[in-house]
């Protein structure tokens, strides 16, 4: 799992944004949450899976397409292969592209159906 998902979401959380990590299956957010837990303690961002934790989730919560969030967030840090028609009720948007070519060319996709649904797009690469 990568720990670039964890850092994202608990850059955003510490700045004061509520964040959903949108994953693909339900798989991939168990192993995203069992991520954020396995973080050290001085690094724990308080988190939860869609439908579990607090009235209104955690600052940090992770769904998937079964599995929807029912709360406001700020951010969406999409993990899916598609574009996520969900998007645009997010004031940011963070999306990834992979190193496998056949992701990549999703990845363009989505790049294309971001920029029709609106938005302002920048690329960066995460060190």
């Amino acid at each position: 799992m990568s720990n670039w998902w964890c850092e994202i979401a608990a850059e955003r959380w510490r700045s004061g944004k509520r964040v959903l990590i949108a994953c693909e299956d339900e798989k991939q957010a168990y192993r995203l949450d069992e991520a954020l837990w396995a973080r050290p303690a001085e690094s724990f961002v308080p988190h939860n899976l869609a439908g579990e934790g607090p009235r209104g989730g955690a600052p940090v919560e992770i769904a998937w397409p079964q599995k929807r969030s029912s709360s406001p967030r700020d951010i969406l840090i999409s993990l899916r292969t598609s574009f996520a028609d969900f998007a645009t009720a997010f004031t940011e948007v963070v999306d990834f592209v992979p190193y496998e070519d056949s992701l990549k060319q999703l990845a363009r996709e989505r790049y294309k159906a971001y920029r029709v649904a609106g938005f302002n797009l920048n690329t960066a690469t995460w060190k």
